[in-house]
């Protein structure tokens, strides 16, 4: 169990390795224009709870790129499936589906902590300070949880790179935009509030927020998000047992 946990991690570590650089600007380049375009369109004028726009907007993006990058290790197995045939030898090792989920889970989480330290570095070259504290952490390590467990159990139930490209426009692009990164959920129809209540980011950018600005976030949302990221890493062993069979 653990030889083989551990075989598929380091095989996709060193594939980040050797993307490395490529990847730390891929990660970078969303960020950068939302911070350039953002930042300077609304400069100091627009606040929120006496902190400038541009203080809002990193937590934010904090909570969205570590979505996106965790959910992102369903492109890499989706690719090793249909174009290297890597998961029909998985198939044939000696490997757990358990190993081999939660390889591919934690290696989609590696790339969501690298794509927050790049998202930290570029918020102190535009001269933002705010609290990093372990709850910032664990808030961004549970939404990478949730997000890398469903890509897994999504990456086994599509039928091409195609239908990969469909669940990424239709689920992830607009849940970037609706869950709390680039305005307060407060601020919308309560019936809007309640449909964003369902979404996983909405609490990860609000507890991420919370301790950014030196709040106490609401432990509610780390219970949702524990709760929602089970759920999902269960799934992904569900559907890795189908495609097996």
């Amino acid at each position: 169990m653990i030889q083989g946990f551990i075989a598929v991690y380091l095989r996709e570590m060193i594939i980040v390795k050797r993307r490395f650089k490529r990847l730390v600007a891929s990660m970078a380049v969303s960020p950068l224009l939302y911070l350039l375009a953002f930042s300077y369109a609304m400069g100091g004028e627009v606040k929120f709870n006496g902190f400038t726009y541009t203080e809002f907007l990193i937590p934010g993006l904090v909570a969205m790129s570590s979505m996106i990058q965790s959910f992102a290790i369903a492109t890499d197995i989706n690719v090793a499936r249909f174009y290297w045939g890597i998961f029909e030898e998985f198939q044939a090792a000696p490997i757990r589906n358990a190993a081999y989920v939660a390889g591919e889970v934690l290696a989609g989480m590696s790339r969501a902590l690298i794509a927050i330290a790049v998202i930290l570095l570029m918020g102190l070259a535009f001269g933002v300070k705010l609290h990093y504290g372990p709850l910032l952490w664990l808030a961004a390590l549970l939404n990478s949880f949730v997000f890398a467990s469903l890509a897994v159990a999504l990456a086994m139930l599509v039928k091409s790179h195609a239908d990969q490209s469909l669940l990424t426009s239709f689920v992830i692009t607009p849940m970037a935009f609706l869950g709390g990164t680039f305005f307060p959920v407060e601020r919308l129809p309560d019936w809007a509030q309640h449909i964003l209540f369902f979404l996983p980011l909405t609490h990860a950018s609000e507890s991420i927020r919370a301790v950014a600005f030196g709040r106490v976030p609401d432990w509610q949302a780390y219970a949702v998000l524990a709760a929602v990221g089970l759920f999902c890493f269960l799934l992904a062993l569900k559907t890795v047992n189908k495609a097996k069979d």
